[in-house]
């Protein structure tokens, strides 16, 4: 999935930046790159509540510090 781009004669090099990532964008080359590095493992539908619960607690502790003038 090597993408290509020739410079034609008299072109700018801003249209040959703009070319290339063009064709980058529709050959779907970066939106694998960016998939395959936030993979995460799947977990289980409860684990990920407890996780949720506990991040909504950290959440509403920091704002109500944040709101007492506590760091």
């Amino acid at each position: 999935m090597v993408q290509v781009t020739r410079k034609d004669e008299r072109e700018a090099n801003e249209n040959i930046i703009r070319r290339f990532n063009r064709k980058m964008l529709q050959s779907g080359v970066l939106s694998v790159a960016k998939a395959s590095q936030r993979f995460n493992k799947p977990i289980s539908k409860s684990e990920r509540r407890s996780k949720a619960i506990i991040r909504r607690e950290r959440r509403a502790e920091k704002s109500a510090k944040m709101r007492l003038g506590i760091r």
